[in-house]
């Protein structure tokens, strides 16, 4: 008989064998659900020590009924899904993964800006059209040194970010109101108001967490102050672009294209989804991976071993090394 139960809410692995290797030797029973949308989680895993959560949403209302809960570790970086501060108050320790994929989303963001920068995916389809000229471009074409890119969010990933656009000559500037201008500046970065980040940059990108103040932080207002010749890079989660007011402005001009690692509808935590959700998908200037900006074989194989070594130390009455309060 085990004796500790632990429920993963949903995963999208091949299996759970990476968390059975961490959590079988004390004891504890692996079960693998597929509850992505979070709905009725509470009962599915009434009995549950300890859950590590993927997509599904864990809402207060979910996390009162988990009595004998006594972790919930996030399979990644935000904790935007799940109400942290209705864990403290049941006594449920709250862990993330904070430092899995610092490499891969600054990668993942500089290959999406140099993708629409050389303006990659449009000759591509020209030349396959019969067109074979350089004047078929976007917007002219930048040169690398010199050109001015704009971080929102000066965090962990920006900052891996900052140090390798600089090798390529770029001028970064950062809008984050927690930095002061003089850490900014030990990184190479000039620390930049919120509007000129829009105003200046031949690059946007969206770096920051998902929270009230950055739901649609790029909107009508802010992607009017652009330049034409200017891209928008989200690397970040869905809602912080309004995607509606970024449909617009792709498709009259305003900006001249976009690439999003995630539309706002964020359909990996939607059971149905179509792209006919999202008019986003009927543009040829906006480019779309499907969240995979964290990924590569090492960050999941790691992101999956911290979280499960988060809930053996707190099943064995330790301190988590990643925990979020």
């Amino acid at each position: 008989m085990s004796k500790f139960k632990v429920y993963i809410s949903d995963f999208d692995y091949p299996d759970n064998e990476i968390e059975r290797q961490i959590l079988a030797p004390i004891g504890a029973e692996v079960i693998g659900l597929k509850c992505k949308t979070g709905e009725g989680l509470a009962e599915l895993a009434a009995d549950a020590d300890a859950i590590i959560q993927q997509y599904a949403k864990i809402p207060r209302s979910t996390i009162e009924k988990l009595t004998n809960c006594k972790i919930i570790a996030r399979y990644g970086i935000g904790v935007d899904i799940l109400d942290v501060e209705a864990a403290r108050e049941q006594g449920i320790i709250v862990t993330n993964v904070p430092d899995y994929c610092l490499d891969e989303v600054a990668d993942h963001a500089i290959a999406f800006s140099f993708m629409l920068m050389r303006n990659l995916p449009h000759y591509n389809n020209k030349v396959r059209t019969g067109s074979y000229q350089w004047q078929d471009w976007i917007a002219p074409i930048p040169r690398f040194r010199g050109a001015t890119y704009g971080l929102l969010g000066f965090g962990r990933i920006a900052q891996n970010l900052a140090i390798k656009l600089r090798m390529f000559g770029f001028e970064v500037i950062a809008y984050d109101p927690y930095l002061s201008e003089s850490f900014m500046a030990t990184q190479g970065v000039k620390k930049a108001a919120i509007a000129d980040i829009f105003r200046e940059s031949d690059v946007v990108n969206v770096l920051t967490p998902y929270t009230e103040a950055t739901h649609h932080l790029v909107n009508a207002e802010t992607l009017a102050m652009m330049k034409p010749s200017a891209y928008l890079v989200c690397v970040s989660r869905g809602k912080c672009v309004d995607n509606l007011a970024l449909y617009e402005a792709l498709k009259h001009g305003v900006i001249a294209g976009a690439a999003l690692d995630d539309p706002e509808e964020e359909p990996m935590k939607l059971d149905h989804w179509s792209p006919d959700m999202n008019p986003l998908f009927t543009l040829d200037n906006c480019f779309f991976t499907p969240h995979t900006a964290y990924l590569s074989k090492q960050a999941l194989e790691e992101c999956r071993r911290v979280a499960a070594e988060n809930v053996r130390a707190v099943l064995l009455g330790e301190r988590p090394f990643d925990i979020v309060y």
